[in-house]
């Protein structure tokens, strides 16, 4: 009889042992869970972040760039008017040489 409530002790001091064992592991899990789900919204902040900063930054070169084509357009046709003024200039001189010579001949 006394070694059957000894044997009843042990297997409820081993009962309660593998009760807290799985409260703590389970704590352990949720603990795990817990600071998982916090790195995945740190790095889910970060990406997001980090395509915010890469969509200023392309916005920004876009506009530099259309700023520069805007200019260079401006310095082509500034060149071409220029070019053309004295293409204009050579083929009225030409003009004006050419009809001297039919009056003076």
């Amino acid at each position: 009889m006394e070694k059957q409530r000894q044997r009843e002790s042990i297997a409820a001091a081993r009962a309660e042992r593998n009760a807290k064992r799985e409260t703590a592991r389970q704590e352990r899990e949720r603990e795990i869970a817990t600071q998982a789900a916090m790195a995945a919204q740190a790095a889910a902040e970060a990406e997001r972040a980090a395509v915010e900063r890469a969509a200023c930054e392309a916005a920004e070169k876009a506009e530099l760039e259309a700023e520069l084509k805007a200019e260079e357009a401006e310095r082509q046709a500034s060149l071409a008017a220029e070019q053309k003024a004295k293409r204009d200039t050579r083929y009225a001189a030409r003009k004006a040489a050419k009809k001297r010579r039919r009056r003076g001949l």
